[in-house]
């Protein structure tokens, strides 16, 4: 049995289904969230539901008959130097609400370890991706000044390949898993904290479930690499995908956003993954468009950006903006991307007016 770790994630749904790996393995974790969901999760713990191939039904992992402890908490309520390892599992404009801000600066100055497993890679993490320029990437995010604390050698980024979503009709502790896939953890600059993330991997690799049928593997593992470019893999999918999800008057399925024109996907595709080889990325690091195309056959909802615009939310994850800043910087573009780019900012706009009437 490995030391067991104290670990905190910013953020209890997504950060739940990374959370349910761990306390496999006899980690603690604490999870910073909303008032009612911590009440819940202190009360009930949380519920992640996945499809194990071979099996009709899901597997439902209940929280409190894991060997590791979980308890969510307020912003407030955590200091970040109590922990081994910090994850950051919100959206990113979540973190210059009040409250949560104060803490990620908290996190920052603790110089801990920290994990990102957001869509939109923390602005020093892509200050490990040498040759750019920082300042001109700042407009893709809600407030880049939040990150200002931290050292970049400190941060490393997680690709969250993994698809989930909270059932409209249970309680806020319910995660259902659509797309079981791993999540990819680029090395730290630092090996004492990669070795962290290199025991999580073997934890999460050794879980075994006790079924009705007998101790079953369960999908979703953590893969630890040593090139910082692995988790850049997701940006295509994004920028092929998710983003395109969005359109003039509404939304569509990811589905849908790749397979109803896939040449125009291919090529949007193909622009952000040779951008990506640019940057410093080895083809082998990246994901090839065939694979993504035959996963986005499954997704058959609208991608989290896209309902978020819907709902009127006034700001959301930008990482269309930040592949088309930085390709802009190595004197490229792609029409697709600038149309995406455009009309999402549009459909920002109007929530923001209609937010603000």
């Amino acid at each position: 049995m490995s030391t067991s770790r104290n670990i905190l994630i910013l953020g209890a749904s997504y950060g739940s289904l990374l959370a349910s790996k761990l306390m496999f393995g006899g980690h603690n974790l604490t999870l910073v969230c909303l008032p009612a969901e911590a009440d819940l999760i202190n009360a009930e713990g949380f519920r992640v539901r996945m499809p194990v191939r071979g099996r009709k039904d899901p597997v439902e992992i209940d929280s409190r008959k894991l060997p590791g402890k979980v308890r969510a908490a307020g912003p407030a309520d955590v200091n970040p130097k109590d922990f081994d390892l910090i994850g950051l599992a919100m959206q990113e404009p979540q973190y210059r609400s009040p409250g949560v801000r104060e803490l990620l600066d908290a996190v920052a100055k603790s110089r801990v370890p920290c994990m990102s497993i957001m869509n939109m890679p923390p602005l020093p993490y892509v200050k490990r991706i040498p040759g750019l320029d920082y300042d001109a990437l700042k407009p893709a995010y809600t407030d880049a000044s939040v990150w200002d604390s931290f050292d970049p050698g400190t941060l490393t980024l997680c690709s969250p390949d993994p698809q989930a979503i909270r059932p409209p009709d249970e309680k806020v502790n319910v995660l259902q898993v659509t797309l079981p896939t791993n999540f990819k953890v680029a090395a730290f600059d630092n090996a004492n904290s990669t070795a962290i993330l290199r025991q999580l991997e073997k934890d999460v690799d050794a879980v075994r479930f006790d079924a009705p049928e007998g101790k079953i593997e369960l999908p979703v593992k953590l893969r630890v690499h040593d090139s910082i470019f692995v988790p850049l893999a997701k940006w295509a999918m994004l920028l092929a995908g998710n983003y395109r999800c969005v359109t003039k008057d509404g939304m569509r399925t990811a589905q849908e956003a790749v397979h109803s024109n896939l040449a125009e996907s291919k090529s949007v595709y193909d622009f952000v993954f040779d951008l990506c080889v640019k940057l410093g990325a080895k083809p082998e690091d990246l994901v090839p468009f065939e694979k993504y195309a035959a996963a986005a056959q499954s997704l058959s909802r609208p991608a989290s950006a896209a309902r978020a615009l819907q709902n009127g939310a006034p700001n959301i994850e930008r990482a269309d903006k930040l592949v088309q800043l930085i390709a802009k910087q190595k004197g490229l573009s792609h029409s697709v991307i600038d149309a995406t780019v455009a009309l999402v900012d549009a459909r920002l706009e109007a929530n923001r007016k209609k937010a603000a009437a």
